[in-house]
């Protein structure tokens, strides 16, 4: 028997009429009463362009308000919000609507070709509303939202969300954190991305107000846990940086209790400078799959348990494939993970036995239980939160008619953690670096191009034929001990 609750909004709009939903640095609030009604009204609209219920309806845009009252629209007509990711190339994003089977997208500016039907948020705003009955509860089994993310084949896959997953989700984090009356979470992250959009939710659900900032500036941020009241913000390793250096020798007010950050493991030394300026930053653990975190430090183990992701939050459960303490691959399971990918029936079988995701991510627990995560899969590289999978740029490579065969590896990086570098084998001579970039840009979105092409004479292969990236990453430290990594040819085989 399905489980159902009152819609989100409808219900938070009821309790808490006047309480401040969505707050914007110009100054503009929105109310719960306010979004509810705005939401519904454009779900209305929406009704005209004839979105029902389980109709796959693309959302690309950066953050907004708009996108915001379209997201909760949907659920008001019992459809699909596919979010799309605005960094993406027009293939990119082609190949993901019809994946998932998309003719409407709704969005800010449409600057691209895509295969299929666009319209502006300010477009919908102006068409008449049809009248009939929209969503007054919500099945917490009923599909949500899909957002995509590559697979270790580099071929990217719709992870499937329930309004039950993203519900969990809430409730764990809450359950970790708790709850504080003048809590105000601050929303840069972008709500194309899971760690975002699972704010939103967190807001209809606690009652909460989100600082909701439409892209990220450093300033800004700074300001706004100096100034309006965050007392939450979800942040990525390159934002950490940034704001230590901006903070200097000062302390932020002792309201704001969290900087939750997630996209990957944070170096040591950067957790150290934000324990001794007293800024609490709280570690992560967690992935599309799982709509968000699933494992976090607490309050209280914060600083004791400096590089640690914490303990599974409490709807969840965690298993490390090794004995004792040795490193192992991650296993996650609970109510807030994925039953799988979208069309590809395979690859969930794949990746969920019995409930239990497989990560491909390796990390241990410690005697008191608090996981460690040693690397975020094994060939992932992570970006300034961005995931990049270097068979994806591979495959784009192969296919320049100059290229016989390319190897991408990650490359450390102070601002972003790391950036991808290509090692390329080239058909003829006269190929140069600035052609194959030319040629990638036009096919992959600008954090996925290579920072650097390296040539080979060949690239190192194991004895069943496939690529051994961890002596490409030698090769790649090696130059970089001697300062010689420069776009050009390197002659040296490995």
């Amino acid at each position: 028997m399905a489980e159902v609750i009152p819609h989100w909004l409808s219900k938070q709009a009821e309790l808490a009429p006047n309480q401040t939903a969505i707050e914007r640095p110009d100054g503009n609030t929105c109310t719960f009463l306010e979004l509810k009604n705005k939401s519904q009204s454009f779900a209305r609209k929406l009704s005209g362009l004839g979105v029902q219920n389980n109709t796959k309806v693309g959302i690309l845009s950066a953050n907004h308000i708009d996108m915001v009252v379209a997201i909760h629209a949907l659920s008001y007509l019992g459809a699909v919000a596919v979010l799309l990711n605005i960094r993406l190339t027009e293939q990119e994003l082609n190949d993901q609507l019809n994946d998932a089977g998309v003719s409407l997208v709704l969005g800010q500016l449409h600057d691209r070709n895509l295969n299929a039907t666009f319209h502006k948020f300010s477009d919908v705003w102006e068409l008449p509303e049809r009248t009939g009955k929209l969503q007054s509860e919500i099945d917490l089994d009923a599909v949500f939202t899909i957002i995509y993310t590559s697979g270790t084949t580099g071929f990217p896959k719709g992870v499937v969300h329930t309004y039950g997953n993203h519900w969990w989700s809430a409730v764990g984090s809450m359950l970790n954190l708790g709850l504080r009356a003048r809590d105000k979470w601050l929303a840069v992250l972008p709500i194309f991305h899971v760690g975002g959009l699972a704010i939103l939710i967190r807001s209809v659900i606690y009652g909460m107000p989100v600082y909701l900032m439409e892209h990220y500036n450093r300033q800004l941020v700074h300001d706004a846990i100096m100034t309006r009241g965050v007392t939450i913000a979800s942040v990525v390793t390159v934002m950490v940086n940034d704001l230590l250096t901006l903070l200097g020798d000062k302390r932020y007010p002792d309201t704001f209790r969290c900087m939750l950050l997630g996209g990957g493991p944070a170096p040591k030394s950067l957790l150290e400078q934000a324990k001794a300026k007293q800024v609490p930053v709280f570690q992560s653990y967690g992935m599309t799959e799982t709509s968000s975190q699933i494992v976090t430090l607490s309050p209280d183990d914060a600083l004791e348990k400096l590089g640690s992701s914490g303990k599974p939050l409490f709807p969840a459960q965690l298993q490390i494939n090794a004995i004792g303490d040795e490193v192992g691959e991650i296993f996650v399971k609970g109510p807030m993970v994925t039953q799988g990918y979208f069309n590809r029936e395979q690859a969930t079988n794949k990746s969920i036995i019995d409930g239990w995701l497989a990560t491909g991510d390796l990390g241990y627990t410690d005697q008191d239980g608090f996981l460690y995560v040693v690397d975020r899969r094994k060939d992932l590289i992570i970006s300034g939160g961005e995931n990049i999978y270097p068979t994806e740029i591979e495959s784009v490579l192969a296919s320049f008619d100059g290229i016989h065969e390319a190897g991408v590896v990650g490359k450390p990086d102070k601002k972003w953690g790391q950036v991808p570098v290509a090692f390329v084998v080239r058909r003829q001579a006269s190929v140069s670096t600035e052609a194959i970039l030319d040629f990638a840009r036009e096919r992959l979105a600008g954090y996925k191009i290579p920072k650097a092409i390296i040539f080979l004479d060949e690239l190192p292969r194991n004895a069943s034929n496939k690529l051994v990236r961890s002596k490409l990453a030698e090769h790649l430290n090696d130059n970089d001990s001697r300062k010689s990594l420069t776009y050009g040819r390197i002659r040296n085989k490995l």
